[in-house]
């Protein structure tokens, strides 16, 4: 009898451990990287065809801008180590469906530690053999005081 409650102990200890993290933790994960310039975990969290778009309030209107995965890269490389840019999530609405999962994060964001602008995420993941990964990320971007 303790040898088939050790067998069911390590198995469940086993699926605990195999698994890989939730979606939540990867954008947590996300925003850890992107706070800490760190463009390498920025890839690991990534599929390399990520996909990734801004929706911006503009005088003109609304626009659609596409940007490519190795320009964002470059961007957060170049940010100059005095200017401190933070990215404040404010809630987390997370969607499962199997292998794919929707994480959407309203935010506000700020350049040195002044209120630049305010918008919301919207990432897709995709769960690839047991690692959750970024396949598409698009935000909103639009001024407004608070």
């Amino acid at each position: 009898m303790k040898s088939l409650f050790f067998l069911f102990l390590l198995g469940i200890t086993s699926s605990l451990f195999a698994q890989d993290t939730n979606p939540k933790k990867v954008v947590d994960d996300f925003f850890i990287a992107f706070h800490d310039k760190d463009t390498t975990a920025l890839k690991q969290l990534c599929h390399p065809e990520i996909v990734m778009r801004t929706i911006a309030n503009t005088k003109e209107g609304n626009k659609l801008i596409d940007e490519e995965f190795d320009e964002f890269l470059n961007s957060i490389a170049t940010i100059p180590s005095n200017l401190k840019i933070f990215e404040k999530l404010l809630d987390y609405k997370v969607e499962i469906d199997g292998n794919l999962a929707h994480v959407w994060t309203p935010y506000e964001f700020y350049v040195n530690d002044k209120l630049s602008h305010i918008g919301a995420n919207a990432f897709t993941l995709y769960n690839d053999n047991g690692k959750w990964q970024i396949i598409h990320l698009i935000d909103t971007r639009r001024k407004k005081s608070l």
